[in-house]
């Protein structure tokens, strides 16, 4: 199933995805919805804690609106939202070997660990400020997003997929002249804090799709998409950790609650891989186009993952 949040009148709704329309999940609500379970129809991260029960009550959902047409809206012109206001971002950078081969070189044993503020989360077709007091060097990084379900500590690898609720897609944007400053050797000093963290530097959506939609996470085809030029393009096949692994480890620090999500590094194509005031080293291959530079007002960035839709925003100038 296709999960979103959606703009109705003055409201935010929860509905879900049917043919060519949106089931609106409080209307479509079966008769005998317990009072917590119509609160968690109008609130994502409730309806994710509400786990398999919720999913039951959304199915019976769809089954109610193909019985009653005033429970559903046309898809096409709905004005979407981020399909969750997540209460922790969790981040992995440096998880697919043609990204690192794009920038400085780095040694890591470990998977990359820094977070992202959820002050900065857009959804679809939303803007992406380019401030310049922020940065003149806005980046790109399509990453597949992990929705964690069932909450734990410690969780192994081996039964870490049982805790995911679903994914969805997320543009890491980067402000690249605050993250990274290279030394006079040539080594760099990284600062993932303000490099990664400022209004609309989270677009996440169109939807969360459900787990069992989602048989492999790790065999999805990645792209990007900048001015309808292809810029990223890869599987998340090839990442060092997997989303499994990514799971273990970030629950070795944090108890992992429903609503939390895990985004999971980029491949090579940014636009740091072009850019050797940054260390950048550009890419050799023909199947993509290397960038000309970095993201400017007026651009639109499309981030698409196989199976989970295409995340679209344009740039403007704040």
């Amino acid at each position: 199933m296709k999960l979103v949040r959606y703009q109705r009148g003055s409201a935010v709704r929860l509905g879900v995805i049917d043919g060519e329309s949106i089931v609106d999940l409080l209307d479509a609500a079966p008769m005998g919805t317990t009072p917590a379970m119509l609160a968690a129809l109008s609130d994502m991260t409730l309806l994710i804690a509400q786990g398999e029960e919720g999913l039951h009550t959304v199915r019976n959902a769809i089954a109610s609106s193909r019985r009653n047409s005033a429970t559903r809206s046309p898809l096409a012109g709905a004005r979407l939202k981020a399909p969750l206001q997540p209460t922790l971002i969790l981040c992995s950078g440096e998880n697919y070997w043609d990204h690192r081969d794009e920038k400085p070189e780095v040694t890591r044993k470990d998977p990359e660990f820094f977070l992202k503020t959820p002050l900065g989360v857009i959804g679809p077709d939303e803007e992406i400020l380019r401030d310049e007091r922020v940065t003149k060097k806005l980046d790109y990084e399509t990453e597949l997003l992990v929705v964690i379900g069932k909450g734990g500590r410690h969780i192994p690898a081996a039964s870490a997929l049982r805790h995911v609720y679903g994914y969805s897609i997320m543009n890491d944007v980067t402000a690249r002249d605050r993250q990274v400053t290279l030394r006079p050797d040539g080594t760099s000093v990284y600062n993932l804090g303000p490099g990664k963290n400022f209004d609309t530097c989270a677009p996440i959506g169109p939807w969360i799709v459900t787990h069992d939609e989602v048989i492999e996470p790790q065999m999805l085809q990645l792209r990007t998409y900048v001015n309808g030029e292809l810029r990223q393009s890869n599987s998340t096949a090839k990442m060092i950790w997997s989303c499994a692994r990514l799971i273990e480890f970030f629950s070795t620090f944090v108890t992992l609650t429903p609503g939390v999500v895990i985004s999971t590094g980029t491949p090579g194509g940014t636009a740091w891989g072009t850019d050797p005031e940054l260390g950048g080293k550009k890419p050799m291959r023909k199947d993509v186009v290397a960038a000309g530079g970095y993201l400017q007002a007026g651009d639109e960035v499309v981030c698409e993952i196989e199976y989970l839709g295409r995340l679209r925003n344009r740039v403007v100038a704040a």
